[in-house]
């Protein structure tokens, strides 16, 4: 490894930073552990590190991973347990699985609270609540009243069905009837969880849970168009997740799930043109500033990039820096090297190349 590589590595540990989280391993000679860069563990002496750019490379190397951060769970799969009561839950709502009825399913009731919160950002309690408001927004929806709507998603009174709606939603159940729903599914990935909202209209927002300011992103949405939040099914959520699933298989090249893209005029300008990047393809964020007639707007058009709302679909991930190195990704470095990886295999980039 070039020492200006080991250099910058060791010093984004000594800072936590997360700007190779993903990307660099830390591997501690002494104690045979390996680590992510962001770990809480006291830092190690430089000559007692080494750093692969894959856990399976220090695994290979006899190192072991750490026990702290977790290092074989970025990008892991989620475990199948924690799949299926996302699945039970989103096929049948109204049902109130409680910390008794997961212990019959010998899970422990806070190992799955913090697996749901890391993973989908809320906890297996909160998310099942607002599985049961959606079931009850869609009866009402229907045409049904709060009654009706009450025993469709498993409330034993309407008073408390009003009062879970009213925490959840923000409204009241009347007043979000007028409202435009938007429906929100956590959807799993090849290189972790995403949560995809859409409306009638059509696909609205597709984010990774982990990035920042996801949440104030959503409520973002909502408030410029005038919806309520709630969660279920919809077709094009069901649809984003099955193209999602094409696309990680190598089956997909092109998304045709309808989207709704609003921003500003600058910013959907700057939408369009990496929308027009094709698949396996990267370009500079110099070229992107040159397409929508700024060339010196190399900054404005890379702040855009980190403002899109509809990650992988509009392909910010294509936009690299002009010296071939990655550059940002607001869903975190390591997903850009294996988006760009997967769409073009062997243009894969060698990270100390890149940097």
């Amino acid at each position: 490894m070039q020492s200006t590589s080991f250099d910058r590595f060791y010093t984004a540990l000594e800072r936590r930073s997360d700007e190779f989280d993903g990307l660099v391993f830390t591997a501690v000679k002494t104690t045979g552990i390996f680590c992510r860069p962001i770990c809480p563990a006291r830092t190690p002496l430089p000559q007692n590190v080494e750093f692969f750019q894959s856990a399976a490379e220090a695994l290979a190397a006899g190192y072991r991973p750490c026990k702290r951060c977790h290092p074989m769970e970025m990008g892991a799969d989620a475990p199948e347990w924690l799949v299926d009561l996302k699945r039970e839950v989103d096929l049948n709502p109204a049902v109130r699985l409680s910390d008794k009825d997961l212990r019959g399913k010998n899970l422990d009731p806070v190992t799955v609270r913090r697996a749901f919160r890391r993973r989908y950002g809320v906890t297996f309690q909160e998310y099942q609540r607002k599985a049961r408001i959606g079931a009850g927004l869609v009866e009402m929806q229907g045409g049904g009243d709060t009654v009706d709507a009450a025993m469709t998603s498993g409330y034993q009174s309407e008073s408390g069905f009003r009062d879970a709606f009213q925490k959840c939603v923000g409204e009241s159940p009347r007043r979000a009837t007028d409202l435009t729903p938007a429906w929100t599914k956590f959807l799993e990935t090849e290189v972790g969880p995403m949560v995809a909202v859409a409306t009638d209209d059509g696909l609205e927002f597709l984010e990774f849970i982990d990035r920042n300011r996801m949440e104030a992103q959503i409520h973002a949405v909502i408030r410029d168009r005038g919806c309520t939040l709630v969660s279920g099914t919809h077709r094009y959520t069901e649809q984003i997740e099955q193209e999602l699933r094409e696309y990680f298989l190598g089956q997909r090249t092109v998304f045709t799930v309808p989207t709704v893209i609003k921003g500003s005029p600058f910013q959907e300008k700057v939408w369009r043109v990496l929308q027009s990047i094709p698949y396996g393809e990267t370009q500079s964020y110099a070229w992107l500033a040159k397409q929508v007639g700024s060339a010196n707007a190399t900054r404005a058009v890379g702040t855009a990039n980190g403002e899109n709302r509809m990650a992988i679909i509009i392909p910010c991930h294509r936009i690299i820096r002009s010296d071939g190195s990655l550059g940002g990704y607001a869903g975190g470095l390591w997903r850009k090297k294996k988006l760009l990886e997967l769409e073009n295999p062997k243009g894969s980039l060698e990270l100390y190349d890149c940097l």
